[in-house]
């Protein structure tokens, strides 16, 4: 099975993430962490543009042809990385759950973004005023919303796992 899962910077879609591929024993591909490694190897600096989720979108190929379910993270802010994420699975014969994790908080959402801390070497966080001006269409396609707001990483997961992370159970 593939999970993508996308929202803004500082949503909680990384915490969530993680916690779902523990509990599921899954893979999870993080856009975050190519894309700095490309920036680190020297061949690109930010904005990367395609070539963080091209790498992506291999690797969780890759990964699911070995019957492995994938988490697949990144903010996935348009239309065609959504189609591309999907188009993966397709391509491999697997269910595909597409998750976008928002914090309907606004003033939570900020704080978490100007008191997060990062666990990737030399990644630069977008300020607030980034987050908020960033290019993000919004979803025209059904897909599982999972609201953070003033909610633990733990119910969170729980809330996903009943909608999400079973399409074939109902």
């Amino acid at each position: 099975m593939l999970i993508v899962i996308g929202g803004l910077p500082a949503s909680g879609k990384t915490t969530l993430s993680r916690l779902l591929a523990g509990r599921l024993g899954a893979v999870h591909v993080r856009i975050d962490t190519i894309e700095q490694a490309i920036v680190r190897s020297g061949l690109a600096r930010q904005p990367l543009g395609p070539a963080g989720y091209m790498v992506g979108y291999a690797l969780t190929e890759d990964h699911l042809r070995q019957g492995l379910t994938v988490i697949a993270e990144s903010v996935n802010p348009l239309r065609i990385t959504r189609d591309a994420w999907r188009e993966v699975g397709v391509k491999v014969g697997v269910p595909v759950v597409e998750v976008e994790v928002v914090c309907s908080d606004p003033d939570e959402h900020r704080r978490r973004v100007t008191t997060r801390s990062l666990d990737i070497p030399d990644l630069r966080p977008p300020d607030w005023q980034e987050v908020v001006e960033r290019e993000y269409e919004p979803w025209d396609r059904d897909h599982v919303v999972v609201d953070t707001a003033g909610r633990s990483p733990e119910e969170c997961l729980e809330e996903l796992g009943r909608v999400a992370v079973r399409p074939d159970e109902g």
